[in-house]
């Protein structure tokens, strides 16, 4: 019994049984997802100056 799971172990974890890794093709992105991108950045940027802003008065 031992030595038919060993060779089951052996077998499921064969890499002739592994697929290929396939990369990932980048998408471009569309003026719109960049608009929004950008107005987020800058609305995180106004609040970590806000933020900066309340912590150094106390």
């Amino acid at each position: 019994m031992r030595s038919l799971t060993l060779f089951l172990a052996t077998l499921i974890t064969s890499p002739v049984l592994a697929n290929s890794f396939d990369r990932p093709i980048p998408q471009a992105q569309s003026a719109t997802a960049e608009f929004w991108f950008a107005l987020a950045s800058l609305a995180l940027i106004v609040a970590l100056v806000m933020v900066q802003r309340m912590v150094a008065r106390r």
